[in-house]
């Protein structure tokens, strides 16, 4: 799997949320959090065709673009890259560190809580 930069992963977010879309309607969303230039956010795609990111189809005069990847199969792949290299493959490392630095509400903790149970094999 190809590991995407920081702002390909924005772009595909924006794809995995709106589906397949135009540069236009990228860099639309794109510029709703900072100032991108439609030319920069075209070479962008073109670049993550190339590398088998996105795959693209033309539709009368637009070309839509599309991911290549499952959005659950790049974030799991990512995660999985990102325990095994910075916290020596350990889940339980990342999830103490986590839940460490961030101010945890009750129903977070209560989906945490019932995950931990899923993965028991007992009752949700």
């Amino acid at each position: 799997m190809i590991k995407p930069t920081e702002s390909e992963l924005e772009i595909l977010g924006i794809l995995w949320s709106k589906g397949p879309s135009t540069v236009r309607v990228v860099n639309d969303e794109l510029s709703l959090k900072r100032r991108v230039g439609y030319t920069t956010t075209l070479k962008l795609m073109q670049i993550m065709t190339e590398k088998g990111l996105l795959r693209r189809k033309k539709d009368s005069r637009n070309h839509i673009y599309f991911p290549v990847a499952k959005e659950d199969d790049t974030k799991n792949a990512m995660i999985q890259r990102f325990i095994d290299t910075i916290f020596d493959g350990s889940a339980t490392r990342l999830v103490m560190q986590a839940l460490g630095n961030h101010e945890t509400t009750p129903e977070e903790l209560e989906k945490i809580k019932e995950l931990i149970r899923e993965k028991e094999g007992g009752e949700k």
